[in-house]
């Protein structure tokens, strides 16, 4: 993933923030392109359940579930712009095994990932696979996890801070027990001279009124805050409760300190986020959560999609922006994205036009625009996909692209581009694009430093000045 100016530094900086045209008008003309569909050829993988992430000259990036060789523990792949997939690596057991979410790459075009088992004690691993000059790849494990009680199990997506060093959940273990298999962590892994890594837990949930299994991406600000939702825990109305949003804030001595943001009541404000959340420059949250919202046609609920609002006095309030109802999508897995406008995107595990193929439903990509009408981009219909699990990215087109973890050719799952024609920023409305965009660019690139020295930059400021002229229109 060797990034490669085209153009200039501004239009790099375009490139990788997105820019388009104008907002949709018609949600119902836009055109879905299957890129691909797994597996196309013996081992190839299968089952992509976490997003894509993209270089400057359009190559994708993501994981299979499954697939792969021997047992089908899983692949890392790439899909070029005119649509040649090839896997990059095949998992074996040992080495890790269930790749279920988003890579994360840094300024050399190495990419990093975690496995949900597999490695030295089957609970999951934290992997890097190192750019050759020969465009190969070579897999290094940086990280096995132990499991409960003494470490975490299972771990969800990273990200990156300047310095290289890598946080993330793990959606069970720790030094808690919750059922069997502990309650979950956040956890820290520290960029050691010699290339090795060091792990640090950061915080072990407890599960009742803390929170318990952390499915979803973390996010941070500038000041090192970490923010992220569990599945489970808070209050009381659901059996394990109805699931939390936390923040993590680093104190002077190293460790961090852990604040419930808001924990979930039930039904009509949401229950079970899995997914990470969005943020904007003023402090507030957007996300989504898989049931609640209190529709009848949904056992438990369709889902919400919902802002905590950042009060004066540091504490939050919750809105919900969506309550889905069956037909305009149910149970959304993954998170947001936002454009220029302050239209968010997202999908729907199910939901959308009913379908036998599906045993019901197969799905959806949605927008829902700052007046609160949330308009279907897409049904899947099986044959173009099924039940996407991830959420979207968008290019500088505004042509959004993803993952459905089953349908398709083989009903394996597929790689698939929607047109929609807009501006992306990466958080609702322009004048909140700065922020966001930074922390986008050191995601991508595997810190904000990282991400300087790649494109050009002689220093971190003069980075933050073009994106600052960027987002404002200078």
């Amino acid at each position: 993933m060797k990034i490669v100016t085209v153009g200039g530094v501004s239009s790099l900086i375009a490139i990788l923030l997105g820019v388009g045209a104008a907002v949709p008008t018609d949600a119902s003309a836009q055109t879905l392109t299957s890129l691909h569909s797994f597996p196309a050829a013996p081992g190839d993988g299968a089952l992509p359940q976490g997003g894509l992430i993209a270089d400057a000259t359009g190559n994708l990036y993501g994981t299979t579930l499954g697939g792969g060789i021997g047992n089908g523990y899983g692949t890392v792949f790439k899909l070029t712009p005119a649509g040649t997939e090839s896997v990059l690596h095949a998992f074996t057991g040992g080495d890790g095994a269930f790749p279920g979410n988003t890579l994360l790459a840094d300024a050399a075009g190495n990419l990093y990932g975690t496995t949900a088992g597999g490695g030295l004690n089957n609970y999951g691993t934290v992997f890097k696979l190192t750019l050759n000059s020969d465009g190969t790849y070579s897999h290094s494990v940086l990280y096995n996890f132990a499991g409960y009680p003494s470490d975490g199990q299972a771990p969800a997506g990273l990200i990156a801070d300047a310095a290289g060093n890598l946080y993330g959940t793990t959606v069970a273990g720790g030094e808690n027990a919750c059922v069997d298999y502990g309650c979950g962590t956040v956890f820290k892994l520290t960029a050691n001279s010699d290339g090795t890594y060091s792990e640090t837990v950061l915080h072990n949930f407890t599960g009742g009124s803390d929170g318990q299994y952390p499915f979803g991406r973390l996010i941070a600000d500038a000041p090192g805050n970490l923010y992220g939702t569990t599945f489970y825990g808070g209050g009381s109305s659901c059996d394990l409760g109805c699931g939390t949003v936390f923040e993590l804030k680093p104190n002077l001595d190293g460790t961090y300190s852990e604040t419930l943001l808001y924990s979930f009541t039930g039904d009509r404000d949401g229950v079970a986020p899995t997914a990470g959340l969005l943020a904007d420059a003023a402090g507030n949250l957007y996300g989504t959560t898989s049931e609640g919202g209190g529709s009848r046609y949904c056992l438990t609920g369709c889902g919400t999609v919902f802002t905590l609002t950042l009060n004066l006095d540091g504490t939050y309030s919750e809105r919900v922006l969506h309550r889905f109802d069956g037909s305009d999508g149910q149970t959304p897995y993954a998170g947001l994205i936002a454009d220029a406008a302050g239209n968010l995107y997202g999908t729907t595990y199910s939901g959308g036009v009913i379908l036998p193929a599906c045993g019901g439903s197969c799905g959806t990509v949605f927008i829902l625009m700052p007046t609160g009408t949330l308009a279907v981009l897409h049904s899947f219909n099986f044959s173009d996909g099924a039940q996407p699990a991830a959420g979207l990215i968008a290019d500088a087109a505004g042509n959004l692209y993803g993952t459905t973890s089953f349908g398709g050719t083989n009903n394996y799952g597929t790689v698939f581009k929607l047109a929609v024609a807009t501006t992306f920023n990466g958080v609702p409305g322009t004048a909140n694009c700065t922020s966001q965009s930074i922390s986008f660019l050191a995601t991508e690139f595997g810190g904000i430093a990282h991400a300087a020295t790649a494109l050009g930059f002689t220093s971190v400021t003069d980075l933050q000045n073009v994106v600052v002229a960027y987002c404002t229109g200078h």
